[in-house]
Parts: structure tokens; sequence; C-alpha cells
């Protein structure tokens, strides 16, 4: 049953992020972008923490679902808004797949663990938020930061130092020595940056 369950609700997740209409390409193939989002987060978590249950597999997974129904553009463009969307996003997301994990036919102690973590509460003390934190932090680096930065011109070395820092902080010491240890792959050119910055933690 428990089976039967996970695989539904992989095939539930997928669908839902199927939906989105933003699209990114990668190794010559075109995908919904919360999609590939999603298929990452699922990649890092084997290369990280291979051993991770269930649960946790479908809250690294589902971390995304449906973001593009929340736009960042609903909040007003400053700190507080921002914290007001992170802060909406975090319970839209766990509420999302709650509902589909129910439809899955998962019981409530399992939908419980997932919303925790998905909500981003507890960070440091909840050990599947910490999990889920890590994996997300790892993905960033590997695969979003480059286009961030390109996103952000007028950001000087200080406010990506600054932004490298608050990345890592997040992050477990176990995460910590995984990208020391060179299993991720930083980008090219940013390389020296990060080095720069984590050695200075």
């Amino acid at each position: 049953m428990t089976k039967q369950c996970f695989d539904k609700a992989i095939v539930l997740i997928d669908a839902a992020n199927s939906e989105d209409p933003n699209r990114e390409t990668s190794e010559g193939k075109n995908f919904p972008r919360e999609l590939l989002y999603s298929y990452r987060m699922s990649d890092m978590l084997q290369r990280y923490a291979p051993n991770a249950d269930d649960a946790m597999k479908l809250a690294v997974k589902a971390q995304h679902i449906l973001r593009w129904k929340s736009p960042r553009s609903d909040y007003p463009m400053n700190r507080k808004g921002y914290h007001q969307w992170r802060a909406k996003l975090y319970k839209f997301h766990a509420d999302t797949v709650a509902g589909l994990l129910v439809n899955a036919g998962y019981e409530n102690e399992l939908i419980e663990r997932v919303k925790r973590a998905v909500a981003k509460q507890s960070l440091k003390t909840n050990p599947d938020t910490q999990l889920l934190e890590d994996i997300s932090g790892l993905v960033f680096i590997e695969h979003y930061m480059l286009d961030f930065v390109d996103k952000h011109p007028e950001y000087d070395e200080e406010k990506w130092i600054n932004i490298i820092r608050r990345i890592w902080n997040k992050m477990s010491s176990g995460a910590h020595q995984f990208v020391l240890a060179g299993h991720i792959k930083l980008p090219e050119s940013l390389a020296k940056l990060i080095q720069k910055t984590i050695s200075e933690e």
C-alpha cells in the first residue's frame, strides 16, 4: 500500500508541476520550469542523502509545487513585501502538497511531516526542514545562482558575499562538507567568490 501511495503521489506532484507555463531548457530538452526544479531537487537528495525516506522524497519534490500561481509581483516590491510573499508561499506549497497526499491515500502522520518541512517550520531544530533547506541550497548553488547573478547586474561583490553567506548559514555542517568535498558543481564564474565567502565562515 505504501508503494502505491508513493507512486501515486509522485504522479500527482509531477502532473501539477507539468502545468507550469514557464519553460526552461536543460541538456537540450525543454521542460516546465517547476517540473525541472523538482527533478533537480530529487537528484540532489539522492546524491546527498540517498537513504532519505519517502516523506522527505515527497517534500523535496514538492518544495516549489505550483509556485507560478503565487507570483512575487502580487506583493509590494520591498523587504516587507518579500517576507509576506515567502510566508504565504510556504503555506501555499504545504497545503497544496498535503491535498495531493490525501488523494494519494496517505495517512495524516506522514502528511503532517511533509507539510512541516515544505512550510519551512522549525529550521535548525526539525531535521526534515533542515534536510529540505540543505537540498534547496545545494540545488540553488549548482543550478540557479549564475542565472540569479545575471538578473542582478547592479549587485556588487559585497552584496553577493552577503547572499552567499545567508544561504551558507541556513545549511547544516553536513551540507557544508558536501560542498567543500567537491560533490556539487560550482558555477565556474562564481567559484572563486563562493570559495572566498565560505572560507571566511
